[in-house]
């Protein structure tokens, strides 16, 4: 950049600033110019003005350019001076414009959408445009989310015929709504709600137009309310809508699905879709489908979206550069550390069955190492305190602390009953007696040695481990012999996906299909009614419908396609060697 006196005639304002309200607004520059000058230079960049004249366009200082051309036509005029920035760089004049502009005159709210904008377009995420300029990145998601708007309101507003509130009100708004507001708006015989209003009118939810139906009128069994005032008709038991909207949307998921899309991600009711952060793209470049379901009960189907993160991930991996993908697990760590604690109770309890097999693993680890072979106990270490209090229900730790005691008592008083028999690595001021345990343990005939071997293997086995799995088929482990399903796995359970199918295989297509979009809290508590008995349908046992989630089968299942289950990934990395 240089610094140069530019006479006033060949300069222009350039299209590309970002001001396009109030850029006239000179009430306030026009003294300070006259008195002392211009004391801050504009910012522009080369143009072609006419076939005969070559000049800069402004980048920034459109309000300073209109006060100097007020004082041109006054009859007071010198060269300008001015910045100069490289001719070509679109990107980097949007940028320097906005960050003029930000700092000073508060802009309208269009043009500061219309500015991230075209920097989104020059692939500047939401993250980066906040640090340039200063802002938070929510403020720039909020002007963003403003090409959700239909052109109609946006004249309005550039117009000041509506207040900024009912702008950003409306942007959350279906496109469809939008239009039913605006007509309202323009009607001199109704009223279009603003404000606190008008959120009311979009996400009350207590008018349901026939129109929103993705179903037939015919399968609907309930009464339908007519306007008397007008041409809408609304459906009279909303419970029953619900449940056949969202079998169509389920069946919509479906065929979607089948024609190859890539993915189908269904949004809860109510929540908005940010789509200035995603990208249209075709099925076969990867294009995702997202079905959003208003408060309303309309559906909108986006169609071909991919976020722009994903779509830059996808040209670099084309041109040969390795990105690593971590796509969503299904299980939370939470979930998974509940699961393994209690997949791993089940095992080694089972272990306690065959002293052979624990013996065979224990000279494996003696000749390759093994993860805890220096030698530890498991520490069972619990995420939270509510998984902790799980576990003391499992029935498999139960029969662990009664082999303890037995133990302790064939080891005569050398090791403390309050202690595992393996000290674990936070017990490193503890130091059992060597000598004194060695001189007990020949005393002992083959039986009870081969017991407390039995027990410090499985005293050592590794939580989550692969040796887990590999010990849970090869001894046929049924863990719902000691664990049943509690309130903390349920708490633990957050993928919506899985929640549904787990609906699924305990209630059935059609039940699952009629609450898809309905909230994961929802579909769990009906899942919970049901395996305590309180829902009909199901054989009881004790009151409870005997059912145990694919989680804790040996070998593990999941319930969707994503993977990230870690007890699968250690089963696939060693069921070749025991098949």
């Amino acid at each position: 950049m240089q610094l140069q006196h530019i006479n006033i005639e060949n300069l222009k304002t350039a299209n590309i600033n970002v001001r396009k309200k109030g850029a006239k607004d000179i009430d306030n520059l026009l003294p300070s110019i006259r008195s002392l000058g211009l004391l801050q230079p504009l910012l522009v960049r080369p143009k072609t003005l006419s076939a005969e004249c070559e000049g800069y366009e402004i980048i920034a200082g459109q309000r300073r350019y209109h006060a100097l051309m007020k004082l041109a036509d006054e009859g007071v005029s010198e060269p300008v001076p001015c910045i100069i920035m490289e001719k070509d760089d679109d990107a980097k004049a949007i940028e320097a414009s906005l960050a003029e502009n930000v700092a000073r005159l508060p802009m309208d709210e269009i043009d500061q959408y219309k500015a991230f904008s075209a920097l989104i377009k020059q692939e500047m995420s939401t993250c980066d445009i906040a640090n340039q300029f200063g802002i938070t990145e929510r403020l720039v998601q909020q002007r963003l989310a403003i090409a959700n708007l239909i052109n109609p309101i946006l004249t309005l507003y550039t117009r000041e015929e509506i207040a900024p509130d009912t702008l950003r009100i409306l942007t959350m708004a279906s496109k469809r709504q939008q239009s039913a507001w605006l007509k309202l708006f323009k009607s001199d015989e109704e009223y279009a709600p603003e404000g606190y209003q008008l959120k009311r009118w979009l996400f009350g939810g207590e008018n349901i137009k026939t129109e929103n139906a993705l179903f037939g009128l015919d399968e609907y069994q309930g009464s339908i309310i007519s306007d008397l005032f007008g041409e809408d008709e609304y459906f009279g038991n909303a419970e029953k809508f619900w449940e056949l909207q969202n079998t169509a949307i389920a069946d919509a998921k479906e065929k979607y699905l089948a024609e190859s899309w890539e993915d189908v991600t269904i949004l809860d009711v109510g929540e908005y879709f940010p789509s200035y952060e995603y990208v249209d793209t075709a099925k076969e470049d990867g294009g995702k489908i997202f079905i959003v379901i208003a408060n309303s009960g309309e559906v909108t189907f986006y169609e071909g979206q991919l976020l722009r993160k994903e779509l830059e991930a996808k040209r670099k991996s084309a041109s040969g550069e390795q990105i690593p993908t971590t796509p969503k697990a299904e299980l939370t760590k939470a979930m998974h550390n509940y699961l393994d604690l209690h997949r791993h109770a089940s095992v080694r309890a089972e272990l306690l069955n065959h002293q052979g097999i624990a013996l065979r693993l224990a000279v494996a680890q003696v000749i390759a190492g093994a993860e805890l072979w220096q030698i530890h106990a498991d520490p069972q270490k619990a995420n939270s305190d509510a998984i902790k209090q799980s576990l003391t229900t499992n029935k498999a730790e139960d029969k662990f602390a009664n082999e303890r005691d037995i133990i302790c008592k064939l080891l005569a008083g050398l090791i403390d009953d309050n202690a595992t028999i393996v000290p674990a690595k936070k017990d490193w001021q503890r130091h059992n007696d060597l000598y004194g345990i060695f001189a007990k343990l020949i005393e002992l005939d083959d039986e009870n040695v081969t017991r407390i071997m039995t027990f410090v293997i499985a005293e050592t086995l590794p939580c989550g481990s692969a040796t887990v799995e590999i010990l849970g088929n090869l001894l046929s482990v049924e863990a719902t012999d000691d664990w049943q399903v509690d309130g903390v796995f349920f708490d633990l359970l957050r993928d919506k996906e899985a929640i549904n199918a787990i609906l699924k295989q305990v209630r059935g297509k059609v039940t699952a299909d009629a609450h898809i979009s309905s909230t994961a809290k929802v579909q769990k508590q009906i899942i919970r009614d049901y395996l305590d008995g309180t829902r009909k349908g199901g054989k009881k046992d004790c009151g409870h419908v005997r059912w145990h989630p694919r989680y804790m089968d040996f070998p593990m299942r999941n319930y969707t396609k994503r993977g990230g289950l870690s007890a699968i990934a250690n089963w696939n990395s060693v069921k070749k060697i025991f098949a």
